[in-house]
């Protein structure tokens, strides 16, 4: 276990100096790690003043969100945080393969794949004492698209990104997804290569793909419902029992195409695919694509502009707000369907047909930004 201690967010102290703790105005924390799983344990509170902290980790993946503290409360909150790099095992002589995943520019220096510990303090926050050690506990492994990916800046979102804060310290979420990405390119990317690498007997495999794989103009990775698509999710499903973990199958959040106040489909025909091969393998089913559905039409047009990035003009990719909501439909979903994950959610029953306004959830927005659209629509 490794100690750490960060007086400046308790009191406005100055910080000592050192390598792994950057301007502790930024209120950052980043410290050298192994690839595994670790409890962070937070001591959060201030001596003379109120605060609320929210906790953001590796590529804004939400931990906690607005833990209330009143002057001189102390209270503790812990979490798991996943840390991987991009280096694979390399393959035996004169094997295929490769050493590392084949990551796109845009992910070049993402703190989701580098050797280390990041963490961001937000809102008012109010950090003592920070321990962190490695922990063995069931891991959630996320695999898909844009929607799913750990976004790297604001204002875009998704929901794997939100799901960790919805969870105790008694799992982990490894988000592998990553924006653009098809069944195909996943592996061929070596992105499923890695994965399998590290998922062990007791973890799981969410599978969602859908919104890039129905691309026709997509030729290389192009896959029709009927016959790729499907084979494609069967080749996951084999991995992932190969392996002792549970495969979960997710359907495709839908985009935001209204006509009148009702939602337009866009993926039918993919999702109703995965639902076949849930039915055929006996697989887990999140329906994402519904519960999504029903929260649009809930919100109505107007208002469920304000769940998605570019001020509602991107009609695929959520902003903080959505994914939010996306985040607890998933657990609500997770709480139906996963059994053995239910006791692990520790977010109030979700209801898709009343879902909170923007007000009621405001996540505290990190630093960095951009105005780069997340590749794929």
């Amino acid at each position: 276990m490794m100690l750490f201690l960060l007086p400046a967010l308790l009191t406005g102290a100055v910080m000592p100096q050192r390598p792994d703790l950057p301007d502790p105005a930024a209120r950052d924390f980043s410290v050298a790690l192994a690839e595994g799983n670790y409890r962070v344990t937070l001591r959060i509170g201030a001596a003379d003043r109120p605060a609320v902290t929210t906790v953001k980790a590796e590529s804004r993946r939400l931990m906690l969100h607005q833990v209330a503290t009143r002057a001189g409360e102390v209270i503790e909150r812990s979490f798991v945080v996943n840390i991987r790099n991009d280096r694979l095992p390399p393959p035996p002589a004169n094997a295929p393969g490769g050493q590392r995943v084949l990551l796109k520019a845009r992910e070049a220096g993402s703190p989701s794949w580098d050797d280390r510990l990041s963490l961001e303090f937000l809102g008012d926050p109010a950090a003592a004492v920070i321990d962190i050690a490695p922990v063995e506990v069931p891991t959630l492994y996320l695999t898909g698209d844009s929607t799913v990916t750990d976004q790297r800046t604001e204002p875009a979102a998704s929901w794997g990104q939100m799901l960790p804060a919805l969870l105790d310290d008694r799992v982990a979420v490894a988000n592998h997804a990553e924006s653009g990405e098809t069944l195909k390119s996943f592996v061929t990317e070596l992105r499923l290569a890695k994965l399998l690498s590290q998922i062990k007997p007791g973890d799981y495999l969410f599978i969602q793909f859908g919104h890039n794989d129905q691309k026709a103009n997509w030729p290389q990775t192009y896959a029709d419902p009927e016959h790729a698509y499907s084979a494609y999710l069967r080749l996951y499903i084999a991995e992932a029992r190969a392996r002792g973990a549970m495969p979960v199958l997710v359907t495709s959040p839908e985009r935001r195409s209204f006509e009148g106040d009702r939602i337009v489909s866009t993926l039918a025909e993919h999702v109703a695919a995965a639902k076949r091969v849930a039915a055929a393998e006996h697989v887990p089913l999140i329906d994402l694509n519904a519960v999504s559905v029903a929260v649009y039409e809930a919100l109505g047009p107007d208002r469920a502009a304000l769940a998605f990035n570019d001020g509602g003009a991107d009609k695929t990719h959520h902003n903080n707000y959505g994914a939010w909501l996306l985040a607890n439909a998933v657990a609500g979903e997770i709480r139906r369907a996963i059994p053995a994950l239910a006791p692990h959610i520790n977010a109030a029953r979700f209801d898709p047909r009343h879902p909170p306004a923007p007000e009621a959830v405001a996540i505290a927005a990190s630093a960095g930004s951009s105005a780069v659209r997340p590749a794929g629509n």
